[in-house]
């Protein structure tokens, strides 16, 4: 599957490398029980080395530039931020502890003491501001930084070349443990944004010594997170091992190495043979591996979901749209097409999300999985009456539109468009095209009634927030509201904007409880709009050696960088 983000567009791989644990104890060949205890390995085997497929050397270890998950692993692991998120994915302080005005539209950072780089400089206030500053910058080209670090005001001008810096305007550093921020909007949901890799701190003086080539000079320092960088064997393995220079509790794990493969299936053998501490599953192995105790599941933040044009007919109603959405056996598409990899879902925002709302039902008041054909039936009548048709055969023709090149993803609109017609009579056709061109025609759907009428698409998580999830697809004028939901003239518009009203107070809501409800409540009536038509929740799959004890897993896909002092090796006694 894919995903579409905003402002920019890009494929995220589907095997995120996510380091977790096992607490049985299995031989990594078979998952078999192992008859000997196991103790702590020595230091001399504290090692853990993970695979990074399909690649021959990292992306980059800018976290100004880091968008691939592989170069996530690693700047994740060298560099901290003012803020990050813990083993279940809440906000957490880092380098510092906040708060924030009463107008919401200024916070204050607290840094906590005695903080240092990797090669024992101080890290200051003035460290903070520069980072945030040169990730924004239009010189350093990040792609990630003008979604993730937006909400700084001015931060549009800086990008456009209006204003040469934020620093002494919207970053303000009144001494060296503190700093200022001012955004544009109050936004509960600004930390969360500030957990990604761009708003991580990099050492001044390294960047202006060796410029864009600082990464090169790691091994002198410049890194503040758990670990720092030993050595990069280009075409081989990235080694990484502790800082001693460290702010909190270092790590046990004296070595942790990324390797280099060429392939899923190379680091799938290289797991059998004991050189890996962790692999993916090919879908082959899947119904084999799965009964090993070294097998993981891990749920994503990531949604495979079919959206309809609410300016086209026949989806301008909200009958026809439940229609559809109630004709689909969830549980079966997951278990036919996708072999069980997935899990199937009514939500719009994840499980393993913070704001996760396990009591959410369907659009008919339950939680089935497997679709309900008879209110399918009525729910299609009354659409018709909306329409001011009898009969099916009136309905004007309906395509659906995905994408060709994005694995099983044909077999499983193959697999809807038979459900349609099997429970409602209607004939669907199937439209498709190559990713891109997909993506140009979502965007064109916004405000057109002549735009396509019915599309497949993803949403991976980019910060750990339901705003990321509710507001940034359905709120008015957002980029990705292609569906155009509120911006339309069916019957139910009104309802739908004071839904969008009620997203941008849960936004500016600073009282988490009553956030989360005006949230949870804004979700289900989404759902009831179909809005969406969540289908699937993708998960990832993997083998892992039980042997590494201490590591949480999460849907986000990485290890908070405190945690790595809870974690370690063990070998048999």
């Amino acid at each position: 599957m894919f995903s579409k983000k905003s402002p920019t567009r890009y494929i995220i791989p589907f095997f995120i490398c996510l380091l977790s644990l096992s607490l049985t104890s299995c031989d990594i060949f078979g998952g078999n029980p192992q008859t000997k205890p196991l103790v702590k390995a020595p230091l001399n085997k504290q090692i853990y080395t993970l695979p990074e497929i399909g690649m021959s050397n990292l992306d980059t270890l800018d976290p100004a530039l880091a968008h691939d998950s592989a170069s996530l692993n690693a700047v994740q692991m060298l560099y901290t931020g003012l803020v990050s998120y813990d083993d279940t994915l809440q906000i957490r302080p880092q380098l510092a502890t906040w708060d924030v005005s009463a107008d919401g539209l200024t916070w204050t950072f607290h840094l906590k003491p005695n903080l240092t780089f990797s090669d024992g400089t101080p890290l200051t206030s003035t460290d903070v501001a520069y980072s945030l500053n040169r990730a924004l910058l239009p010189v350093t080209q990040s792609t990630v930084a003008p979604i993730y670090l937006r909400l700084i005001k001015d931060s549009d001008q800086l990008l456009t070349g209006h204003i040469t810096t934020l620093i002494g305007d919207s970053l303000q550093t009144p001494d060296p443990s503190t700093l200022v921020i001012m955004v544009s909007k109050p936004s509960a949901y600004f930390l969360a944004m500030l957990t990604s890799a761009c708003a991580d701190v990099v050492e001044k003086s390294l960047v202006s010594t060796y410029g864009t080539n600082f990464t090169q000079h790691l091994t002198q320092g410049g890194t503040s997170g758990p670990f720092k960088l030993a050595s990069y064997i280009a075409g081989k393995e990235v080694d990484l091992v502790p800082n001693t220079h460290y702010y909190a509790a270092k790590p046990q794990l004296q070595k942790v190495v990324l390797a280099f493969y060429h392939s899923a299936s190379d680091a799938y053998q290289a797991y059998q043979a004991g050189k890996l501490d962790m692999t993916d599953v090919p879908l082959a192995n899947f119904n084999t591996d799965r009964k090993r105790s070294d097998f993981h599941q891990v749920p994503l933040l990531w949604l495979n979901y079919y959206s309809m044009n609410y300016l086209t007919k026949p989806f301008d109603s909200i009958h026809m749209r439940q229609a559809f959405a109630l004709a689909i056996n969830k549980q079966a598409i997951a278990s036919s097409v996708w072999h069980n990899t997935v899990l199937p879902t009514n939500h719009i925002v994840p499980q393993g999300l913070p704001g996760y709302n396990p009591n959410l039902t369907a659009p008919d008041g339950t939680h089935t999985l497997t679709g309900d054909t008879q209110q399918a039936q009525n729910l299609l009548k009354q659409g018709l009456q909306d329409e001011g048709l009898t009969s099916v055969t009136q309905l004007p023709s309906i395509t659906l539109t995905y994408a060709s090149d994005v694995p099983y993803f044909t077999q499983e609109v193959t697999a809807l468009i038979q459900t349609w017609k099997q429970v409602l009579q209607v004939t669907v056709t199937p439209h498709p095209v190559d990713y891109n061109t997909l993506l140009d025609q979502v965007t064109a759907a916004t405000n057109n009634a002549q735009g396509i009428q019915f599309w497949g698409l993803a949403w991976v998580g980019e910060y750990p927030d339901m705003q990321d999830w509710l507001t940034l697809q359905f709120d008015r004028g957002v980029p990705n509201n292609n569906m155009n939901y509120g911006q339309n003239q069916s019957s139910d518009t009104v309802e739908q904007q004071h839904i969008q009203q009620q997203l941008e107070t849960a936004d500016a809501t600073m009282q988490a409880q009553t956030r989360l409800q005006l949230y949870q409540q804004a979700e289900q009536q989404l759902v009831n709009d179909v809005a969406w038509l969540p289908l699937e929740q993708v998960t990832n799959i993997f083998l892992r050696t039980p042997y590494i004890h201490g590591i949480v897993d999460n849907g986000q896909g990485g290890t908070p960088p405190d945690d790595w002092s809870k974690i370690y090796r063990l070998q048999p006694a």
